[in-house]
C-alpha cells in the first residue's frame, strides 16, 4: 500500500467506523460519546466501553440546531447539537451515554438541553490550571466521572484497568508524535492537509493498538520515502503554524487556502493535534492523580491564565522553524478570540509574523480568505 492510500485509510476512518461501532454494539459493547479532549479516554476505556467523538464539524445540521439555539453562537456548538437532535450522526445514535465539559458557557448550556435526549454527564473544569484548589476540584470531577460511568453502564472500573489504559494512551500519544514531528523536516514530507487527515482519523479508530501500529507504519513509510525520494513540497513554501479554535471538516478551507498560496502547515496547535500528544500521563503513583495533572494542563483557552499554551507555541515556533502563525477563530468562540491578543504578543516576541482569521463552517468567505492569506504569505 502506498503512502497516499495509507493516508486515505485514516481519512476514511470516520465513515468506516460507523459499521465498526454497530458491530461492537451488536456484540454487547457500551459506547460513550464525547465532545472534547478533556474527557479522559483512559477512564472510559477502563470501563470496557468504546469512546467515540461527537463534536460537530460541518454546517449541514446548523439550520436544525437554530430551531432551538441562538444563531449567534459558535458553529461547533450548533453543529454538534444539530447532529444530536436529528440523529444524522450514527456515533450519537449508538452512544449509551454522553460526556460533556464546561469549556465554555455555550457548550455548557447546550449540554443541558441535549441531556434531555441522552444520558449526559458534565465534567466541571476549573477556571485556572494552577494551585492546589484547582487540582482538588478537578480530581473530584475525575472521581465523579468514574462513578457516573460505573452507575450508568453497570460496571466496575478498577485501578488496574486504569493503569492499563493509561499505558495504551501514552503509547498512542508517542506514536502520533512520531508521525506529527515529521513536520519538523525541511521541507516537510507531506502537506499539512494530509497530516490533519491522519490525526483526525485516529479519533474514529476504536482499537487503539491497531491504530498505534498503523500510524507507526505510516510514519516509517513516509520517512523512508522522504530519505529516498525527497519531498513534493516546494523548498520555498512558507512554514505555517495554525492555532486557535478546534478545526473541523468545514474549516479545512483554511488549510487548503494556505497551501494553495505558497504556504505549508507544519504544525497544528489546535485541539486533537500537538497539544493533545505532547504531554504524557505519569504511569507511577496514583492513576487518578496522574490523570488529573495531565488533563488540567491541556493549554485550552478556557483556562486563565493559560501559560501552557503560550509556552507550547513559543517552543513550536522554534522546533518547527515556523515562518508565520495563523490563528483560526470560529465566530463567537469568545475564549479563543479574546486570547488572540496574547498569542499575537507571543509570536511578536519570537519575531514571527502573525495574523488572525475569524470564520465559520460556511464557504461564503473563501474569496476573502484567499486574498488575506495570500497577502500574508507573500509578505513572509
Amino acid at each position: 500500500m502506498g503512502i497516499m492510500e495509507r493516508i486515505q485509510e485514516f481519512s476514511d476512518a470516520r465513515r468506516d467506523g460507523f459499521l465498526k461501532i454497530k458491530e461492537l454494539k451488536d456484540q454487547g459493547k457500551k459506547v460513550i460519546g464525547v465532545y472534547c479532549g478533556f474527557a479522559p479516554w483512559e477512564i472510559i476505556a477502563a470501563s470496557g466501553a468504546v469512546s467515540t467523538w461527537l463534536c460537530g464539524m460541518h454546517e449541514e445540521t446548523i439550520p436544525d440546531a437554530e430551531r432551538h439555539l441562538p444563531r449567534n453562537i459558535c458553529p461547533l456548538i450548533k453543529s454538534s447539537y444539530g447532529f444530536g437532535i436529528t440523529e444524522k450522526c450514527p456515533y450519537f445514535y449508538f452512544s449509551d451515554m454522553l460526556i460533556g465539559e464546561t469549556t465554555c458557557d455555550g457548550k455548557k448550556k447546550m449540554y443541558e438541553i441535549l441531556g434531555k435526549v441522552k444520558p449526559m454527564h458534565v465534567v466541571y473544569i476549573p477556571q485556572t490550571p494552577e494551585g492546589e484548589q484547582a487540582y482538588r476540584l478537578y480530581r473530584s470531577e475525575m472521581v465523579k466521572l468514574k462513578e457516573a460511568i460505573e452507575e450508568g453502564l453497570g460496571v466496575e472500573i478498577t485501578e488496574e484497568n486504569i493503569r492499563k489504559t493509561i499505558s495504551i494512551k501514552n503509547e498512542e500519544r508517542k506514536a502520533k508524535r512520531e508521525f506529527y514531528e515529521l513536520g519538523k523536516l525541511c521541507p516537510p514530507p507531506i502537506s499539512g492537509f494530509d497530516m490533519r487527515r491522519v490525526l483526525q482519523g485516529t479519533l474514529y479508530i476504536a482499537d487503539k493498538e491497531v491504530e498505534i501500529q498503523k500510524i507507526r507504519e505510516l510514519a516509517a513509510r513516509v520517512r523512508e520515502d522522504y530519505e529516498k525520494n525527497g519531498s513534493r513540497i516546494p523548498k520555498d513554501a512558507k512554514r505555517i503554524l495554525v492555532t486557535g479554535s478546534p478545526l473541523g471538516d468545514s474549516t479545512e478551507k483554511v488549510i487548503k487556502t494556505i497551501e494553495e498560496n505558497g504556504g505549508v502547515v507544519v504544525c497544528f496547535e489546535n485541539c486533537s493535534s500537538a497539544k493533545d500528544v505532547d504531554d504524557l500521563v505519569d504511569e507511577s503513583g496514583d492513576p487518578i492523580d496522574a490523570l488529573t495533572r495531565r488533563y488540567i494542563n491541556s493549554g485550552c483557552a478556557c483556562m486563565s491564565p493559560n501559560r501552557h499554551r503560550k509556552e507550547m507555541i513559543q517552543s513550536y515556533i522554534d522546533e518547527y522553524k515556523v515562518d508565520g502563525v495563523i490563528d483560526v477563530i470560529l465566530q463567537s468562540c469568545h475564549t479563543y478570540n479574546v486570547e488572540t491578543a496574547v498569542i499575537k504578543n507571543v509570536a511578536k516576541g519570537k519575531g514571527t509574523p502573525y495574523m488572525s482569521i475569524e470564520t465559520d463552517y460556511s464557504h461564503s468567505d473563501l474569496g476573502q480568505l484567499s486574498t488575506r492569506i495570500g497577502a500574508f504569505i507573500e509578505m513572509l
